[in-house]
This record gives C-alpha cells, sequence and structure tokens, in this order.
C-alpha cells in the first residue's frame, strides 16, 4: 500500500513496484483508488478495462465511485437501509449515493475488503494500491470506532426496532456484522499489508508526515520504508543548486526523524515518467 500526502508521486511509485515485480513473471495487480486517478495515463493504457493488461503478468484497474457502489450494495447496503429507513423516509439509490459518498471512509473501507478478499482467491502474486490523499484514506480508520461507538448507544437507539424490514434479521445483528467486518478489515490492514510512506523534501510535505505516522501508529500499521520523490540534485545553474539547498535541510531531518525505515531517494527527472521504460528506470532506483 501506497500512502502519502496528494501530490507526492505515490502512483509513479505504485506503477513502478508493480513493474518490478511482475518482471519476474509473478501475476501483478495494481489498484488505484484515487478520485482522479492517473494509473492509466501512467501506464499509457485508454482501453478502459477493468482490470487492463499491461503486460502477460501485469494488470491495472482504477476503482471509482460506480465501483464502490456496487461493493456496498453487494455486502451491506440493503440490510444497512433497513436500519436507517427506519428513522429517515429516503429511497435506496438516494441511500447508497449518500452512504458511497459523505459517510468517512466508507469507499476506503470498502476497498479494503475487496482487496482482503482478491488475496483470498489468490488469482495474484502481488497486489499493489495506490492509494487516494492519506488525508482521505485515513478516514477509513475511523470507521471501527464510530461503529463502536454507535454500538454502545444501540440498546436506547433501537431498542423498539426489533427486526429489518425485509430480511426480518434482529437490527443490532446487521449492525453488530457491519462491526466485525470492519475489524477483519483492519486486521487486515495490520497483519498483512505492507505499508510505503512516499513524501517529498518540501516544508507542508514533511510537516504532515508526524500527524500522518502518529495516526497510522495509533491503528498499530507500521510503515516500514519511506521514498522520498523528486530531490533535486546540484548542477550547474543557479536555479538546480537554490533548490538543492532548501531540500537539503528536509532530507536531513527525515533521515533523523525516521531513521528506523529504510529511506530511498528518488530524483526529480527532467521528464514526465510514463510509460515501460521511464517506469523501469524509476524501478531500477527504488530496488537496486
Amino acid at each position: 500500500m501506497f500512502t502519502g500526502k496528494g501530490g507526492v508521486g505515490k502512483t509513479t511509485c505504485a506503477a513502478a513496484t508493480a513493474l518490478h515485480a511482475a518482471s519476474s513473471g509473478a501475476p501483478t495487480l495494481t489498484i488505484s483508488t484515487d478520485a482522479t486517478p492517473s494509473l492509466a495515463h501512467i501506464f499509457e493504457r485508454s482501453d478502459g478495462q477493468k482490470p487492463a493488461r499491461v503486460l502477460p503478468s501485469l494488470y491495472i484497474s482504477e476503482i471509482g465511485e460506480v465501483e464502490v457502489r456496487e461493493m456496498w450494495d453487494k455486502k451491506f447496503g440493503r440490510e444497512v437501509y433497513e436500519v436507517f429507513s427506519a428513522f429517515v423516509d429516503i429511497g435506496y439509490d438516494d441511500f447508497v449515493e449518500f452512504m458511497t459518498s459523505v459517510l468517512p471512509g466508507l469507499g476506503e473501507e470498502f476497498m479494503v475488503d475487496y482487496i482482503r478478499e482478491l488475496t483470498r482467491e489468490c488469482i495474484y502474486e502481488n497486489i499493489i494500491w495506490d492509494t487516494a490523499p492519506m488525508g482521505q484514506t485515513l478516514t477509513l480508520l475511523q470507521t471501527p470506532t464510530l461503529l463502536g461507538n454507535h454500538l454502545r448507544m444501540a440498546p436506547r437507539i433501537y431498542s423498539r426496532l426489533k427486526l429489518g424490514r425485509r430480511s426480518r434479521e434482529p437490527v443490532l445483528d446487521i449492525l453488530k456484522r457491519w462491526e466485525e467486518l470492519s475489524a477483519e478489515n483492519m486486521d487486515f490492514l495490520r497483519n498483512e499489508v505492507s505499508f510505503i510512506m512516499v513524501t517529498i523534501p518540501e516544508a507542508l510535505a514533511v510537516e504532515q508526515l508526524e500527524g500522518i505516522f502518529r495516526e497510522m501508529e495509533r491503528y498499530g500499521l507500521k510503515v516500514k520504508q519511506m521514498i522520498i520523490n523528486n530531490v533535486v540534485r546540484a548542477g550547474d545553474s543557479d536555479f538546480l543548486n537554490t533548490k538543492a539547498e532548501q531540500q537539503k535541510v528536509y532530507l536531513e531531518h527525515i533521515y533523523a526523524e525516521y531513521s528506523h525505515l529504510k529511506i530511498v531517494e528518488l530524483p526529480m527527472f527532467p521528464q514526465e515518467v510514463k510509460g515501460l521504460e521511464r517506469l523501469r528506470e524509476v524501478g531500477r532506483i527504488l530496488y537496486a
């Protein structure tokens, strides 16, 4: 799982990693859940297939709101709708749109569940997730807490709601299964996912790292590697020398604060990184 604030190069690093992993022939799937995905652009694919085959062992898939709604509907949509429709007069389609677009972390929560199920199917040896910007993705971590607080109040709130309208299943049982799903997904993130943080040597990105790490550690999620992207090397121009000098302060801070991690630097490339040849170049640096 590649994570970090928006615009630091997560998609590029994820794509290069996927290409590197697939080069050995291991079936590899790269998934992007960014609201403005660029995975297909980086791989120069335009056929719109999901997943799209890039190489014999490499596939990419950009998951959007439509797919998230389908996952919601398949899992718990109509059951949870029974609970909420007891309080609010709302149509099912409007309810699904509200839940998947407004409720914090629900889309990401079901993406985790989707990826967890993919691992169980054993179709792919490697699954690489290019997440949305970290501020959005972290909301999924709040979902189990929100549900837990909700359930603690449930005996008072739902004491008069014995059964769901459609399934006739106890409402508290429906909510309990939703909470259990969240717990399973959190265990998956803690125990089976490798987190790679991507950042850039600039003030805002570096300042946000502390909060991101603190929030992840709060939920038992461990980062194993950090990639510092767009590192400028001093050259024969005032621009490059000034930029490199500015970055030096932030690079020193990162190495001092996160010395326990494996840290890899990616240089700022003179051209846009897209296409297999340039992604291989990035992969050679990341996995030298």
